[in-house]
């Protein structure tokens, strides 16, 4: 292709009467060049050869991939090998920069609620320096409500599933009702994992929301701002509330934090609705669904086996346990360190749980129970002596036998050669 100066050149030679063979020769290019250029009247361009790329027929899986989980592109190159791609890792690495870029500026659309619809919950992470200078951690439970932005706050050590139940069940006290549904991100007490899109709750979790009748919610992987409602309130609760505070104990803090809430976050004008949050939350209010009659048991919940010894085992140690259950499972219910041992649905027996290995934990009824029990000292003396002796029982009780006697002259006979017989 000529450049465009030698463009002009051939059009400015031609209205000064110069002939193609001669505008070719002055401007050392070919006649057919000159021609080609005159015919068509434009400006030279380049015409870019478009070549459809190997990566082309896997576009679709690499964003599928990319939507689950933030893969990197070795990873991603390595993946597509094995379903059949020949081309380059550069080729994969241009294109996953290209869709991971498109994905963080990605817009969305601010979401408000109807009252009652939605709350939000989430978990942040506070610190606490000792007088020894330690660092211990504390755990900060948020839950707040879609449309009027009130929220519940409260301090704990772990994050385990029965404290963060019995999170849910004093903020659902807190605010006097449930609402319909509750978005959550992918914390293991709710989420057990996602495949092809759909999520696996965890089952606690899922009787839990069915005893309080709400619809638990997962926020799609790696998208923080489906619950901005509840993110940037923990960023409140830090500055306002947090920063500056003289940590006592944790019960101190709860109670401080309640009064926080009820005293300065709930009487503000929020940024969003600019409204005061008790105005709106005395709307939604009513739209809250009724606490049930009964409240969660949340303590967690274990099956052991009875054994013989009428003993089950839990963690390193053996409790004592009723002599009619010996065989049966039975369901261990343990909480704050006090273990509920059920049959079937009767609470039979409550145990401090032991914090040593090796001991036996006993109530003296179970036992005492057993020595009372005739029963089952019949059916173990039956079970140890029953059928003992029958082969010999005719000859040690009975002589329904008898020998028949003879002289001695007749086996003297016998010995010399005599009968073969005996009558």
């Amino acid at each position: 292709m000529i450049k465009r100066e030698v463009f002009m050149d051939i059009s400015s030679l031609v209205r000064q009467g110069y002939s193609e063979r001669a505008i070719a020769r002055k401007l050392g290019i070919h006649r057919r060049t000159v021609r080609k250029y005159l015919e068509s009247q434009e400006f030279p361009q380049y015409h870019k050869v478009v070549r459809e790329s190997q990566l082309v027929p896997f576009q679709g899986m690499i964003k599928g991939w990319l939507q689950n989980d933030d893969y990197q592109a070795t990873k991603l190159h390595e993946m597509l090998t094995y379903q059949g791609y020949k081309g380059s890792y550069e080729t994969v690495k241009r294109y996953v920069r290209t869709i991971k870029d498109e994905m963080t500026r990605i817009a969305y659309v601010r979401f408000e609620t109807i009252p009652g619809q939605q709350a939000q919950v989430d978990f942040g992470e506070f610190a606490v320096i000792c007088e020894d200078g330690k660092e211990i951690k504390l755990y900060c439970f948020v839950m707040v409500l879609g449309f009027s932005r009130h929220m519940y706050v409260e301090f704990v050590n772990r994050c385990t599933m029965p404290l963060f139940l019995d999170c849910h069940i004093n903020a659902f006290g807190y605010f006097g009702g449930v609402p319909g549904e509750i978005l959550y991100d992918n914390m293991k007490n709710v989420v057990i994992r996602r495949l092809v899109g759909k999520v696996k709750f965890n089952d606690t979790m899922m009787d839990f929301a069915c005893h309080y009748q709400f619809n638990p919610l997962a926020c799609p992987a790696y998208a923080p701002w489906c619950k901005g409602k509840v993110e940037r309130p923990i960023d409140y609760v830090r500055e306002r509330f947090w920063r500056g505070y003289v940590y006592w104990t944790r019960e101190k803090t709860n109670s401080d934090v309640i009064n926080w809430l009820t005293t300065v976050a709930f009487e503000r004008i929020h940024g969003t609705t600019h409204q005061k949050v008790s105005d709106r939350f005395a709307v939604e209010r009513t739209s809250l669904g009724s606490l049930p009659l009964r409240v969660y048991d949340t303590a967690d919940k274990f099956i052991r086996k009875v054994q013989k010894d009428c003993q089950l085992s839990f963690d390193g140690n053996r409790y004592v346990f009723s002599h009619k259950c010996v065989g049966k499972k039975v369901l261990l219910k343990v909480k704050n360190g006090l273990m509920r041992i059920y049959d079937d649905a009767e609470l039979i027996v409550t145990y401090m749980v032991s914090t040593g290995k090796g001991q036996v934990i006993e109530d003296p009824r179970f036992y005492e129970a057993l020595r009372k029990d005739k029963e089952q000292l019949r059916m173990k003396y039956r079970k140890h002596y029953k059928g003992k002796g029958k082969a010999t029982i005719g000859l040690v009780k009975t002589n329904n036998y008898s020998v028949q006697v003879r002289d001695i002259a007749v086996y003297e006979k016998l010995l010399e050669g005599g009968s073969s017989c005996l009558n």
